[in-house]
C-alpha cells in the first residue's frame, strides 16, 4: 500500500533534521547545510526543496518542536506539583532537550538571533512557552494568557543562552532567580485592580503576540 503523502513528509522532515544535526556544527545553519542534509538523508534536490521550502527556517522550526516534544515526554504528572515547581520542571526539561543537541543548537540559536530571523525565534519561543504552560495546567483566557507566555518565552531564550555558554548549574540558578521574579510579579499583579481601559489595552497588546512562524506547516 502506498504511503500517505502527509506521513511521508513527516518522516522525511525528521530524517533531514537528523542529518542536519550532524552537518550543522561544521557548516552552520545555512541553506547550504539544509541542502547537504537533504542529500545525506537520501533525497534529491527537488525532494529536499519540497520537504524544506524555507530551508534553515523549516529546520529551526522542526528542531524546536522536537525539543518541545522531548521535554513534554520527560515531564512527570504535574498534579502533585505547585505552580512554581511545574514551571521550574518544565523549563529545565526544555533546556535538557535542547542541550542534548548542543552543537547544532548553538548554530541554530545564532541563526535565529540574526535580525532577519529574529521574528521566527520569538515565535518559536512563544510556541514552546505555550506548550509548557498548557502542560502546567494554565487555563487563563484573559490578558494573563499572553503575559505568562511572553514572560516564559523570554526566560526560555535567556536560560538556553546561559546553558550553552556556562553549563547546567549556571542555567539552573538563572532559572530559579527568574522564576522568583515572576512569582513576585504575579503576587503584585494580583493585588492590583486595573480599570477597564487598562485591561482592554493589555488584552490588545497581548494579542499582538509575536510574528507568525516562518514554517507554514507548524
Amino acid at each position: 500500500m502506498q504511503e500517505d503523502p502527509e506521513a511521508w513528509l513527516r518522516r522525511a522532515e525528521q530524517a533531514v533534521l537528523d542529518a542536519a544535526l550532524v552537518r550543522a556544527p561544521g557548516m552552520g545553519w545555512t541553506p547550504a547545510m539544509a541542502a547537504a542534509a537533504g542529500a545525506d538523508a537520501g533525497f534529491s534536490p527537488g525532494e529536499t526543496e519540497l520537504i524544506l521550502p524555507y530551508g534553515p527556517a523549516d529546520l529551526a522550526a522542526l528542531l524546536s518542536r522536537r525539543h518541545d516534544a522531548a521535554a513534554l515526554a520527560a515531564l512527570p504528572d504535574p498534579a502533585g506539583l505547585k505552580i512554581r515547581q511545574r514551571i521550574r520542571a518544565a523549563v529545565l526539561a526544555r533546556l535538557d532537550a535542547a542541550a542534548a543537541d548542543a552543537p547544532a543548537v548553538r548554530r541554530c540559536s545564532g541563526w535565529l538571533a540574526l535580525p532577519p530571523n529574529a521574528a521566527q525565534g520569538l515565535s518559536l519561543a512563544w510556541e514552546s512557552a505555550d506548550r509548557l504552560w498548557r502542560w502546567a495546567g494554565d487555563v487563563a483566557a484573559d490578558e494573563n494568557h499572553y503575559s505568562k507566555r511572553a514572560i516564559l518565552a523570554g526566560i526560555l531564550i535567556a536560560a538556553l543562552a546561559v546553558r550553552l555558554r556556562e553549563g547546567e548549574a549556571a542555567a539552573e540558578s538563572f532559572v530559579d532567580a527568574r522564576i522568583a521574579n515572576v512569582m513576585a510579579f504575579e503576587a503584585w499583579k494580583a493585588r492590583q485592580r486595573p480599570g477597564e481601559p487598562l485591561r482592554r489595552a493589555a488584552e490588545a497588546l497581548g494579542r499582538l503576540r509575536y510574528g507568525a512562524p516562518v514554517n507554514p506547516r507548524g
